[in-house]
């Protein structure tokens, strides 16, 4: 409490000083004005200076007035001296008095005017009334030299003051013209960097703009090539699945083709299976000019017989409409065939047995009584043998083809043997360039052959003008890669001994599972072999080493030949799993037989006209001249007969109408009969087709053209 009461007196003391008395305005600072202005002013008179000197010009006057009349002979310095003293009144109560002192200036403030107005302002009781004019000033004045002197630094003062206030005014006016000026600048360069600041902002503002527009651009580009790169993802993607799609529907389409193929051989293989059951049962059937009713066993067979037919029946009438059979439906009718056979061999060995029996009865009862006959009948088979070995030796049926054949065929062989060795070099190089080489050549010469069909004429002209150009020696693109047969000095061997090669493959596979194919391969090889000769003789040379009975050629097993050894020279394949399976071995068989036959009657349609066929069809009547001089093979000749006159049987009669029908005829009546005398009762399958096409064409004097034959049409697709 005592700090407190301390600190309130020490307030309190301050508010009554000398300087807590003293008043400041805040506007000075606002209003530019110096509170010390007033101190700085130089010393000036005071306005009762004029009214003191009034007083005492009055007081001087009313002396002079009192005192006597100055006499003639006073002094002229007394006279100037009161001439002079008289003046200074004058001037002091003129109205533009230097010591008036000047108005007060518009830079002070308000306070500080009202502060000089009232120390100018007249005392009460000083009378500030100027002397009236109509009174006369004296004529003698007398000052005292301190009184002018006082009047002197009076006037010196007004001078002096009215200087410096004209000094004052000329450097107030300075001052101001100078802050003018400044500020007209300051407010010029404002201006100019107001200007400058709006400018910068519209140049910021232009360039924002700008470069907002250049980054929506960018981002539009960006935006547009993601587009299109999107655009183009979706376009490749749309074209690899077009391609997966068209590629499935290739192979959809061709997996449809096999399997129409595959039906059609098994509705093939069906019929022939019915055909066949059929006949073997009606050797069930007794026969009325030894048996008038058929035994209890006998009847069995018969019965079982039927049962097996109507099987077959059944499965046979289920493909009808449309529909090809299916392997579960081919092994059933399979298996019905073989229990066919099993029981017309059982039939049959029982009639033989029984026939023996009948005949050994007979010839005990008859013994004794027909002793004689016997001596007549043993003499008439004598005569009879003597007789058919003449016939036989007449005929000249032979083993082994004629020298002629034998020649030509070992030609060939050397031929191709010496082609292989000149290709030894390409076949077993280290070089990686040769090998590679080696690779594109097989491909540009094996993959067209792989590529050819029975869709269009356009596409099998495109196979063989990509071999035709390979084989000429001009540049091929195979690959992605320019290839030619110059690029090395046996790719010319090359490319014609595995361009060989291939059609005969061809016809060892694609022939033999597609018997129609055979006819668009064939016109190709026929085409290749017409202008590059060479290719045919090779074609030949692997057709003859892989089929012998195109020569035809039944090889002759030599003593110390393996058997393995000779099985492959009669075209069986054998390997470590053994020998190939018969249906097999006669399928490829089949198959190079079918494409060799229809070369011979193909020419390509856009060759020279003018050229005679390489291989034309007088090779094939040497062929079937050559089949019927020889002794027949079971199941293989008439396989092969069958298959060649099926495919070659309608060019044939065309070209050589009568001599060929009578051939037909000397087929049918003559050797057709020794080769069912060879065949067994399980390998009548052939020889039945056989028979059938024998008498059908004999029958009605014509031959169908072959499934598969390229009519004048195919070349216009």
């Amino acid at each position: 409490m005592a700090v407190e009461s301390l600190r309130f007196q020490t307030i309190e003391a301050l508010k009554n000083s000398s300087k807590g008395q003293l008043k400041y305005y805040k506007d000075w600072a606002e209003k530019g004005e110096d509170p010390l202005a007033g101190c700085n002013v130089s010393p000036s008179l005071s306005p009762q200076s004029e009214i003191i000197l009034k007083r005492l010009s009055s007081r001087v006057s009313r002396q002079n007035l009192s005192l006597p009349s100055p006499t003639r002979d006073a002094s002229p310095a007394q006279s100037e001296a009161s001439l002079g003293f008289h003046a200074v009144p004058q001037s002091l109560e003129s109205p533009a008095s230097p010591c008036t002192p000047p108005p007060p200036s518009s830079s002070t403030g308000n306070d500080t005017s009202k502060e000089d107005d009232k120390n100018n302002a007249p005392e009460p009781n000083v009378d500030f009334s100027p002397v009236p004019a109509s009174s006369p000033p004296p004529t003698i004045s007398l000052l005292s030299p301190k009184a002018t002197q006082m009047a002197g630094f009076i006037r010196m003062c007004e001078e002096n003051q009215r200087a410096q206030a004209k000094a004052q005014l000329n450097l107030r006016q300075e001052l101001q013209v100078r802050m003018m000026a400044a500020v007209a600048s300051r407010e010029s360069e404002q201006l100019k960097r107001y200007e400058e600041l709006m400018e910068l902002k519209q140049r910021q503002e232009h360039q924002s703009m700008m470069d907002m527009i250049e980054k929506e651009t960018q981002e539009s580009l960006g935006r547009q090539e993601k587009l299109k790169e999107e655009q183009q993802k979706r376009i490749k993607i749309l074209n690899l699945r077009m391609r997966e799609a068209e590629q499935q529907r290739l192979r959809e389409a061709e997996l449809e083709r096999q399997r129409q193929a595959d039906g059609r051989e098994r509705l093939r293989t069906l019929n022939a299976i019915q055909e066949e059951v059929l006949q073997l049962n009606q050797l069930l059937e007794p026969a009325t000019s030894t048996q008038t009713a058929p035994t209890t066993d006998h009847a069995s067979y018969i019965t079982r017989g039927n049962q097996l037919c109507s099987q077959v029946s059944e499965v046979v009438r289920a493909t009808v409409g449309g529909d090809f059979p299916s392997m579960e439906d081919m092994s059933v009718v399979e298996r019905a065939l073989q229990e066919m056979r099993s029981l017309v061999r059982a039939l049959q060995e029982e009639k033989a047995q029984a026939e023996e029996r009948r005949k050994k009865e007979q010839m005990e009862e008859e013994e004794r009584r027909k002793q004689a006959e016997m001596q007549a009948q043993q003499e008439a088979q004598k005569k009879s043998a003597a007789l058919s070995k003449a016939k036989a030796k007449k005929q000249g049926l032979q083993t082994n083809a004629d020298d002629c054949t034998m020649k030509f065929y070992k030609d060939l062989q050397d031929a191709s043997n010496q082609c292989a060795q000149f290709i030894e070099d390409i076949n077993n190089t280290k070089d990686m360039q040769t090998k590679k080489l080696r690779m594109e050549l097989q491909k540009a010469a094996t993959i067209p052959v792989s590529q050819i069909s029975s869709t269009s004429g356009s596409k099998l002209r495109e196979v063989f003008d990509k071999l035709d150009k390979l084989l000429s020696g001009r540049p091929l693109v195979s690959g992605g890669r320019s290839i030619s047969v110059s690029q090395h000095p046996q790719a010319l061997n090359y490319v014609s001994y595995k361009l060989a090669e291939k059609f005969v493959k061809q016809g060892e596979e694609e022939v033999a599972s597609h018997h129609e194919a055979a006819f668009p391969i064939a016109v190709v090889a026929s085409g290749i072999w017409e202008l590059h000769p060479k290719v045919g003789e090779l074609f030949l040379a692997h057709l003859h080493k892989k089929c012998p009975y195109s020569v035809p050629y039944y090889p002759a097993m030599k003593e110390g030949t393996l058997l393995e050894d000779y099985q492959r020279k009669l075209g069986y394949r054998v390997d470590a799993a053994g020998v190939e399976a018969q249906d097999s071995f006669l399928k490829r068989m089949s198959g190079m037989i079918r494409l060799y036959a229809a070369i011979i009657q193909l020419r390509w349609p856009h060759g020279n006209k003018q050229v005679p066929h390489p291989h034309s069809l007088n090779h094939a009547w040497r062929w079937l001249a050559q089949m019927l001089n020889m002794e027949p093979l079971a199941e293989v000749t008439a396989t092969l007969l069958f298959d060649f006159l099926e495919v070659c049987g309608y060019a044939l009669m065309n070209q050589y109408q009568g001599q060929f029908w009578k051939l037909l005829f000397l087929l049918k009546e003559d050797y057709f009969p020794r080769i069912e005398a060879i065949t067994s009762t399980d390998q009548m399958g052939a020889v039945i087709r056989l028979k059938q096409f024998l008498e059908d064409s004999l029958r009605s004097k014509r031959i169908l053209p072959p499934k598969g034959h390229l009519d004048p049409g195919f070349w216009r697709s």
